[in-house]
């Protein structure tokens, strides 16, 4: 099995991207920045729970999870996505093209387009905090306001390595501008990707935001303050039943990290700490599909545990934890949404639009 010569040196890239963190680690605290790349990308990663890295159906928005996620479905296609936190607008803007060729002339893939075998994507992403009013130390309001956003873009490249593997990488410059302070990082995901050749059984792992901060947002008596990204290793798996329009997923993630808890101030001795059972529940995210085989449409359901416990308030009923959402695909045209919850009084609603620019071709 030969495999292209570009993706040895992108694996090795992102590697190394790997090894440089835990210099970082010791600088300043060892706590990440950029929390903001935990959030889901669109409409069908926030119905699968706010992340998927198994499901390879054509959906671009998924090779910002996973690059292996790449395929010849992703071609030419054009996604558009808005999520609405609160106060917060999250946006995005992605474009996967594929180019090459394959050894066999004019060969085509099962869903009829040419075999291209270097799958190619870009995008950014966009958080806006909106507008936030100054006050003095005493809590006063001073009249004025100022701004906070994140920026990251992202390239991202795969190729499928046989008929049932493919492997993946993401090269992610990250930019965040709170009032007058900006920091500037750059990160990487590698990924993997395994099908059966009926597709009934999907297997994924990547390895997310490996990199390091290059500009803190401030300095101290020691130097800059770097922190690191917010690593995760997940892996994932997917089922599709064979006489049923029903596919069941599981996604495992923060591998490298089995304390998933945060420090509590003003701890009182009421306060349990975590249960081993509920720590291991807090590594994964289930999800059920309602898809029939054309996969014109799907309807989502899925159960986050690590959500529902750091979002759900005490004797108050809450549907933190649980995600909904629905895509339709018309021609050329594929249409999502998404909804969840994040606190009793906070929805989060999302949208998404892809187009086929193939189908404009035709």
């Amino acid at each position: 099995m030969k495999i292209n010569r570009y993706i040895v040196p992108l694996i090795l890239l992102a590697c190394l991207l790997a090894a440089l963190p835990v210099r970082a680690q010791y600088v300043g605290s060892g706590s990440s920045t950029f929390a903001f790349l935990d959030l889901p990308v669109s409409s069908r990663q926030n119905a699968l729970g706010g992340e998927n890295i198994s499901i390879r159906d054509g959906e671009l928005s998924s090779a910002f999870a996973n690059p292996a996620l790449l395929g010849s479905m992703t071609h030419n296609i054009l996604q558009l996505g808005y999520a609405y936190y609160g106060t917060n607008h999250f946006g995005s803007v992605m474009y996967g093209y594929n180019f090459g060729r394959s050894k066999f002339e004019n060969q085509v893939t099962n869903d009829g387009q040419p075999d291209r075998p270097n799958y190619f994507a870009v995008g950014i992403h966009y958080l806006d905090y909106g507008r936030m009013p100054y006050a003095e130390t005493n809590g006063e309001l001073t009249g004025a306001s100022f701004g906070a956003r994140d920026i990251l873009l992202e390239a991202a490249y795969a190729r499928q390595l046989g008929e049932m593997f493919t492997v993946g990488v993401a090269l992610k410059p990250i930019m965040s501008f709170y009032e007058s302070y900006s920091s500037f990082a750059l990160g990487a995901d590698v990924g993997a990707h395994f099908q059966m050749r009926d597709t009934t059984l999907q297997i994924g792992l990547a390895l997310k935001n490996i990199g390091w901060q290059l500009k803190g947002f401030y300095s101290d008596e020691s130097g800059q303050r770097l922190e690191m990204l917010p690593i995760n290793l997940e892996l994932g798996i997917n089922y599709r039943v064979k006489h049923a329009p029903l596919r069941f997923s599981l996604t495992i993630h923060n591998i490298q990290r089995w304390d998933l808890s945060y420090p509590l101030l003003n701890e009182s001795e009421d306060i349990k700490p975590v249960g081993v059972f509920d720590m291991m529940m807090r590594h994964t995210i289930w999800a059920i599909d309602i898809v029939p085989k054309s996969e014109k449409f799907y309807f989502t359901l899925s159960y986050n545990h690590r959500r529902r416990q750091e979002f759900y308030l005490q004797d108050q009923r809450s549907l933190a934890g649980f995600a909904a959402g629905v895509g339709l695909r018309i021609k050329m045209l594929r249409l999502g949404f998404a909804m969840s919850q994040m606190s009793k009084q906070n929805f989060t609603y999302q949208v998404s639009l892809a187009l086929d620019v193939n189908s404009l071709m035709k």
